[in-house]
Formats: structure tokens, C-alpha cells, sequence
């Protein structure tokens, strides 16, 4: 049942468990924001603009914010950005997002949407979770009336002052006039959102600071309503690369995008010296047992990666799931090579095989012919956990191919 430290709580857990950066609340202690829930129950919201089919690792933190507020007892918004989708957010971006027409925005939407329920619970309680397309009601809004009404409230000079902006007119990258409107169409929807549901919170990441400002003086001024801001810190690992981001590309959330044993081998390659925090933010084990399982060291710390590994991908994609991930980790030769990632090769007419060079780049293990021979040459590349050597070797049955001891592939051999 709610009660009046569910606010209190939620924001006592966003602080010891590293997810507070900013927040727009001048007390130290943000009682502010806490008393002013309403029955100590908070809504808050979080946006998500549908420029892919599904979201990534560096979306996680604030998923998991929504998580933990909801399970504190108050209610979470998942906004999705099907209105401003159509410009494109230009935050600490060099150049201009891709245009996407509707059918696009709609098929991504969707994509969007299947990840959020799993985790967080849809429905009409008092905290249930809500999701809302911001095309609702952008889309209607008359131009005139609405720069009269809601433009005359931002001055070109504060605009300028963004430090996404200023960087922008510094490297002399063009800025559309289309962009120029994101951060006003963004504060709207915090209005709406206060209207509609009595939101009184937006978090994001650091860089959506100055927009979720925006909103919160957007609001004083046309209602003279209190809202607040919170944003989670930009993550970027102990070797300083940017959170979720890797040599082949994003790390998707979406099974269809990214399968979840290798969402799973993801997180077991986290650096030493990122376990501990990760497991603070991507999983809900206790701080005591987190505390326990940072403080391993040399190979005794892959326990504790194995823990952050499965826990990650429960919350993603499920108990079932991460339970496959993990065993098929454990023992990724057995015969059938259950759970792991298949690829699929057709022999050439006339050809003894497929070639194992070119096995390891298809099946994404060697970035090119030249790596996957020296990878060969180095003893790295193995069928069924056998070292293969003969760079010349070529493959006629299906069979586990790995790279090294981590990466592994089930690779189906066709006529």
C-alpha cells in the first residue's frame, strides 16, 4: 500500500545506488520534491524517441529508475516520443538526425514498447505503469496559437546558451530551425504530462538536462506549477568507452536485435573494476550481497560477472532466457550447442565446404578474412572445443564455432 516515504524511498534508493546526478530540487536532502507528492505517492516520466526498432544498454539507467519507482510504490510514465520523433532530438549531436516518415516511426514504436513490459507492470492502479505517445498531442497542435501560447515563453538567447546548442555553433554544424523546436516541443510535454496525470518528474540522462529545464520553467510560467528534474550520470566504463556501446555496434535490448546469450556475454566481459557499480545499477541484489561480490578478486571475480550477467538478462528477456545464457555459457560444446546464437552458411555449388575463414566472419568472431587467419594461426578459433590450425580448413556439418573461450556461435552448414 502506498504510504508517505514511498517518494522518500524511491529517491533514497536512486542516491545509494549511483543512479543521482542532477536533480532541480535546491534541498540537499530533496525533501522538496518529496513533499510535494501528492499522498507521498510520485509520477514521473521518462521519454524515448522511436528512432530505432528497439532500445539499447545506454537506455538501461533509466529504465531501471522507472523499475525502482515503481516498486517503491509510485507510478511511472513511459513517454514515447512518436510526435518528436519527426525532428529529431539534437542534443550533443554533430549533425541532423535521419528524417523517418510515419510507417517507420509506427514500426519502431512497436519495437519500443514489447521491452518495457518486462519491467514494469501496465495497468490502471495507482502504480501501474503508464505508456503515452506524445504524437497524441502534438500531432493536433494549431503552429500559430502554439507559438503564441507556449513560444513567447523562450528566448533565442537562453536557447543559444544549451551547451548542446553552443557546441553545435561552435564547430559551425548546421542546426535546423526544425531542431531549434525539439527542446520547446519536449517542455510541452512535460506540461501535458502534469495536466493530464499529475506528473511532477522528469528523469533522463545527463545530457537532457537543459530540456527537462525547460519544462519545469515552462510550467511556472504558463500555470505557475512546481515540477522537478532528475538526471542519471552519462556512464562510460573503467577504460573510458561509453556505456553499451562495442565493436559490433550497440548493445540492443530487443531479442530480435540482439539474442539474449549474447546480450548475456555482454555483461560477463564487464572490466573488473566495473562490477561492482554495474551490479548496483543493473541488477536489484542487495547492496550486502553486492558488497560481497566486489570484493573478489583475481579469477574468483567472474563469479561475481556471472551474477551480473544473468541478473542483466532476467530483468531483459527473462528467467528462462538467462538461465539458457548461462548454461549455454558454462558448457558451450555440448552437442546440440542449446541457447547459443545460430548462423546459418550455405555451401557453394561445387565447393567441398564452407570455409572456415570465412565461417569466422560471417558468424561476426573475425572482423575480416586477415583476422580470422590470425586467429587461426594464434590457436584462438575452435569447433566443438577443439583448437583448429590449418587456416585452409573448411567446414561440411554443423557445429559449435568459437572464438577463443567466450565467444561462441552455433554455425549450421547447408548444401
Amino acid at each position: 500500500m502506498p504510504t508517505s516515504s514511498n517518494t522518500a524511498d524511491f529517491l533514497h534508493i536512486l542516491r545509494e545506488r549511483g543512479f543521482l546526478h542532477q536533480c532541480s530540487d535546491p534541498a540537499d536532502d530533496l525533501s522538496g520534491l518529496a513533499a510535494a507528492a501528492p499522498g507521498g505517492v510520485l509520477t514521473a516520466y521518462v521519454g524515448f524517441d522511436a528512432t530505432a526498432a528497439s532500445l539499447h544498454v545506454g537506455h538501461l539507467l533509466s529504465i531501471m529508475a522507472l523499475r525502482w519507482l515503481q516498486r517503491t510504490g509510485n507510478r511511472p510514465i513511459v513517454l514515447i516520443g512518436g510526435g518528436t520523433t519527426k525532428i529529431g532530438d539534437p542534443s550533443f549531436r554533430d549533425t541532423t538526425r535521419p528524417m523517418l516518415d510515419d510507417s517507420q516511426i509506427a514500426a519502431n514504436a512497436a519495437g519500443l514498447r514489447r521491452v518495457f513490459s518486462q519491467y514494469m507492470s501496465f495497468g490502471d492502479g495507482p502504480a501501474d505503469a503508464v505508456m503515452v505517445d506524445n504524437a497524441d498531442w502534438l500531432d493536433g497542435l494549431d503552429y500559430v496559437p502554439f507559438l503564441r501560447d507556449v513560444g513567447r515563453h523562450f528566448t533565442i538567447n537562453r536557447m543559444l546558451s544549451f551547451e548542446s546548442v553552443r557546441q553545435r555553433m561552435e564547430r559551425e554544424q548546421p542546426l535546423t530551425f526544425l531542431e531549434f523546436n525539439y527542446m520547446i516541443l519536449q517542455a510541452y510535454d512535460f506540461l501535458e504530462l502534469s495536466r493530464r496525470y499529475g506528473c511532477l518528474l522528469q528523469m533522463g540522462g545527463s545530457d537532457q538536462w537543459g530540456n527537462i529545464v525547460n519544462g519545469i520553467e515552462l510550467a511556472r510560467r504558463v500555470e505557475r506549477r512546481e515540477l522537478f528534474g532528475l538526471t542519471t550520470p552519462l556512464l562510460t566504463t573503467a577504460s573510458g568507452t561509453k556505456m553499451g556501446k562495442t565493436a559490433g555496434g550497440a548493445v540492443w535490448l530487443n531479442a530480435d536485435a540482439r539474442s539474449p546469450f549474447d546480450f548475456w556475454q555482454f555483461w560477463r566481459n564487464t572490466e573488473d573494476a566495473d562490477v561492482g557499480r554495474f551490479l548496483r545499477l543493473f541488477t536489484e541484489l542487495p547492496l550486502e550481497e553486492i558488497a560481497r561480490l566486489e570484493c573478489l578478486e583475481g579469477a574468483e571475480i567472474n563469479e561475481a560477472k556471472i551474477v551480473l550477467a544473468t541478473e542483466a538478462t532476467r530483468l531483459c528477456h527473462g528467467a528462462g532466457e538467462a538461465e539458457r545464457a548461462a548454461s549455454a555459457a558454462g558448457s558451450p560444446f555440448a552437442p546440440d550447442g542449446d541457447g547459443l546464437p545460430e548462423v546459418t552458411l550455405r555451401c557453394e555449388d561445387g565447393a567441398d565446404g564452407v570455409p572456415l575463414v570465412d565461417a569466422l566472419v560471417a558468424a561476426g568472431l573475425s572482423a575480416s578474412k586477415g583476422a580470422a587467419r590470425r586467429l587461426i594461426r594464434e590457436g584462438g578459433a575452435r569447433l566443438d572445443g577443439q583448437p583448429v590450425t590449418d587456416e585452409a580448413a573448411t567446414l561440411t556439418a554443423s557445429a559449435v564455432l568459437s572464438a577463443g573461450r567466450k565467444r561462441h556461435v552455433r554455425l549450421i552448414v547447408t548444401a
